[in-house]
């Protein structure tokens, strides 16, 4: 069977975050086959997607290379970027249905529009050991799914180093508990964005995620409120990649906006299990 990776949130290839999609399975693999071979493919998350009798609703699950998320927003762009793209899906709307109820997704010109549940974050004291982890003070904490560390600029965001063994057991209120941190700034004057972060998920696999859409549906909230706007560009500041989404506020939903380009097809020589 086909495997395509795609890169997520992305300017052009070899930028945003790169995820990668198995064509549509009829029924479930079992779930050691699903997270082995995300180990093999060693991205982000793999996205496996179940065929349903309606031609626009696919059951969606995504594996980063250590256990299954509950919410990934760059593998489902890139889930619909491949059946648009790749597999002339031809439909106005994608459902998935996921762990995290259904998202839709549709063309949105060159980009796709993904509807997902908002995470609006609530402020908390910094976990014992954050900073040191961190090397540098937030201004600021906050939690929702992930921890929200705010820092003092962008540049400050940029430099960052931490020590991913002592970020991978710090979980603080985290609802999904520990090791995922967010860190963010506003963005210098003059950036195309006002926004801008970087997040670290040592507990799920992830060192550092190049862009991360779950993170938005929690910055999205906070910073719509920081800053009194419904619609924000944010940057995504992995070193050396980077990655681009546009987000608006829909109330108990968020709108996340973005970009994929298919950088490699592949033929899986393995039977599922």
């Amino acid at each position: 069977m086909r495997q395509w990776t795609i890169d997520a949130f992305a300017s052009g290839p070899f930028k945003g975050n790169p995820a990668c999609v198995l064509e549509p399975f009829d029924t479930w693999p079992s779930d050691a086959w699903m997270q082995a071979l995300a180990a093999e493919n060693n991205q982000a998350e793999t996205a496996y997607l179940l065929r349903t009798a309606d031609p626009a609703r696919f059951g969606l699950r995504w594996f980063t290379p250590t256990r299954e998320a509950p919410l990934c927003g760059h593998a489902t762009l890139a889930a619909a970027h491949a059946l648009f793209v790749e597999m002339g899906a031809d439909v106005p709307l994608l459902t998935f249905d996921t762990l995290s109820g259904p998202l839709t997704v549709r063309r949105d010109g060159e980009r796709l529009e993904m509807d997902f549940p908002a995470d609006p974050p609530r402020q908390t004291s910094v976990p014992a050991g954050l900073a040191a982890a961190l090397g540098v003070e937030p201004i600021e904490m906050w939690a929702g799914a992930y921890l929200i560390a705010v820092l003092k600029d962008e540049a400050t965001v940029r430099a960052l180093q931490p020590d991913l063994a002592a970020l991978k057991v710090i979980a603080g209120e985290a609802k999904d508990g520990a090791g995922q941190t967010v860190v963010v700034a506003r963005a210098d004057a003059g950036q195309p964005y006002q926004v801008v972060s970087r997040f670290f998920a040592p507990a799920a696999g992830i060192p550092e995620d190049p862009t991360t859409g779950s993170a938005h549906c929690i910055l999205m909230p906070l910073y719509g409120d920081k800053l009194g706007e419904g619609v924000l560009k944010f940057h995504q500041a992995y070193p050396g990649r980077g990655g681009d989404l546009e987000c608006e506020n829909r109330g108990a939903r968020v709108l996340l906006r973005g970009r994929g380009f298919t950088v490699l097809e592949s033929r899986l020589r393995v039977e599922p299990a």
